[in-house]
């Protein structure tokens, strides 16, 4: 199985210690993880130029950056997305990364792989907000086509790992283990649910209209979705 973590902060607080929680849960000898740090790989932030959208991904000015994490989703079973609660949202530099995916989303050009893998997020709060963070963190995932997706958020009434008290570090640690095991047996054998096939639908549609992005509108065509094909 091959993992890719995208680590909304350098830190390693609580959301980072459960994330840890969650790979040694999931992972075996034939386990590979590949993991990406914000900011240290964030890349520059998105300006607007609208390239990937029109000319293709390659043309954005961050592409080197950008595609070596996309190059990583693509190849992983198993994608997870964490974030510490900043403000009641993900870390600016999460964010920053992301904005510059809105290419993969099923409104644009979202790759077939990402209708066969599971994602997870994860957030953790010194006091609330972790609902508003793994929202938007799944709400990414699942534009992207991502077949089925786990959500773990924890407001652990703590500002650093070390100081969660005992008892909470235990119900979590109960809770990872029991979530890992869903998750394990998902892998490999997930197809998109009704509601991620009824977007595809209804993008579907906006492509067989499309005469604004001709980038996008051969995407769909090259793939045979505004046929018979589709990506599951």
């Amino acid at each position: 199985m091959r993992i890719v973590v995208l680590h909304g902060q350098m830190h390693k607080g609580s959301t980072y210690n459960i994330t840890k929680l969650f790979l040694e849960n999931l992972s075996d000898e034939n386990t590979e993880i590949t993991e990406f740090f914000m900011p240290e790989d964030t890349p520059s932030f998105c300006i607007g130029c609208f390239n990937c959208f029109m000319k293709g991904e390659e043309e954005c000015p961050h592409a080197d950056k950008v595609q070596a994490i996309v190059k990583a989703m693509d190849e992983a079973d198993l994608i997870i997305l964490e974030s510490p609660c900043y403000a009641f949202g993900m870390s600016g530099q999460l964010k920053t990364l992301l904005d510059h995916l809105a290419y993969r989303w099923m409104a644009h050009r979202p790759h077939p792989k990402m209708f066969s893998k599971v994602g997870l997020v994860i957030s953790t709060a010194a006091g609330a907000g972790t609902k508003k963070v793994t929202k938007s963190l799944k709400d990414n995932l699942f534009h992207w086509g991502v077949a089925k997706i786990y959500r773990y958020g924890k407001n652990v009434a703590a500002s650093s790992w070390e100081s969660v008290k005992t008892e909470k570090k235990l119900k979590i640690e109960k809770d990872v283990k029991e979530l890992s095991g869903k998750i394990s047996k998902e892998i490999g054998n997930v197809k998109p649910g009704l509601k991620t096939k009824l977007m595809f639908h209804i993008m579907r549609m906006g492509q067989k209209a499309n005469d604004w992005n001709p980038t996008d509108r051969e995407y769909w065509l090259n793939n045979g979705w505004l046929g018979a094909s589709r990506p599951w």
